[in-house]
């Protein structure tokens, strides 16, 4: 045992006055969930997780986690139902078993992009994954660069809503681009965008696009100047890369020289690798919320990792001290 400034190490916790920290992953990432145990200094808690033939999940906890402060690492990777599944019977599993408090980390909320209702009869999934989280037995959840700030209502309890956007910012700044301007691929993202172009010292500009239909999207203009720049595109996440590319497309038309894009989450999914290698992107930046497997790590491609950023927002929660520090205080995407 330690006192709340030492950390001790061995068979999956730590001890800090007395109370004990365990953390565990789902099958979503768990080269994420090592990379987390890593940084904090422990071994990851075993659990079982196996399926039945039907497909149905069964997990287990082999060893014992009663009043432990329980990390639950899951991240809503494809096939998203499944990840979401396995980590409400992780909770819930912890749950019964007593374990003293249960945090749901969850690098990429599924469902974020259904945060509110735009067309009759439609659901508000994003609020009702919330619902579900809540029900299971989570006291907390921690997640990175949410879709939607308000998703962080959805919650009776806390949210640590941390941005990977220093570690995103440091990359590029590192560059030392020449004539940089920070883009923005739609209205929605013009507060992440101002941060960045804020931190990078650059100026701003937004593209004004529409959606004719689900995963497509169309450039109608651009707002300020990118002739002659290196242009930096920002968002939260990459589905099909039709955003990007598109934005990409139209930026190079009206002038700009070099065209980066980065974002947190690389969903990549269907044909978004082959469209970005063929693209007029130069460089994608993304963080490792997600896993990016083999064959879509293509050269354009660069994943940046947020263990760092997960274990010291872990350790402070861990040890009820700010988050919001961890960041410089400005921890709202």
């Amino acid at each position: 045992m330690v006192d709340d400034s030492g950390i001790n190490g061995g068979a999956g916790l730590i001890e800090v006055s007395r109370k004990r920290l365990m953390v565990f992953t789902g099958t979503a990432h768990p080269k994420l969930g090592e990379e987390v145990a890593t940084a904090l200094g422990v071994n990851l808690g075993r659990v079982d997780i196996s399926r039945f033939s039907n497909g149905e999940i069964y997990v287990q906890f082999p060893e014992s986690v009663r009043g432990v402060d329980a990390f639950v690492m899951q991240t809503c990777a494809e096939p998203v139902n499944d990840s979401i599944m396995e980590m409400l019977l992780m909770i819930d599993a912890l749950k019964r078993a007593s374990v003293r408090r249960i945090t749901a980390v969850m690098p990429y909320y599924g469902y974020s992009r259904q945060d509110k209702k735009t067309l009759p009869r439609e659901p508000i999934s994003a609020h009702l994954v919330a619902d579900v989280i809540t029900a299971a037995g989570a006291n907390r959840v921690l997640s990175v660069d949410l879709h939607a700030g308000q998703i962080q209502g959805f919650f009776d309890f806390p949210v640590d809503h941390v941005t990977a956007l220093p570690l995103l910012t440091g990359f590029i700044a590192q560059k030392n681009l020449p004539d940089a301007v920070v883009v923005s691929p739609d209205a929605g993202r013009v507060k992440v965008a101002n941060k960045l172009s804020n931190r990078l010292h650059v100026p701003l500009a937004i593209l004004h696009k529409r959606r004719p239909d689900k995963n497509v999207a169309e450039v109608l203009h651009v707002i300020g100047e990118v002739k002659g720049k290196t242009a930096i595109l920002i968002d939260d996440m990459i589905d099909t890369a039709g955003t990007m590319v598109e934005a990409a497309s139209a930026l190079k038309k009206e002038g700009a020289v070099e065209i980066y894009a980065c974002a947190t989450h690389p969903i990549l999914s269907g044909s978004a690798v082959e469209r970005i290698d063929s693209s007029e992107i130069r460089e994608l930046v993304v963080t490792n919320s997600l896993p990016v497997p083999p064959d879509k790590k293509i050269g354009k491609i660069t994943v940046l990792s947020i263990a760092p950023l997960l274990a010291n927002t872990i350790m402070a929660v861990f040890k009820d001290e700010s988050v919001s520090e961890i960041v410089g205080g400005d921890n709202q995407p």
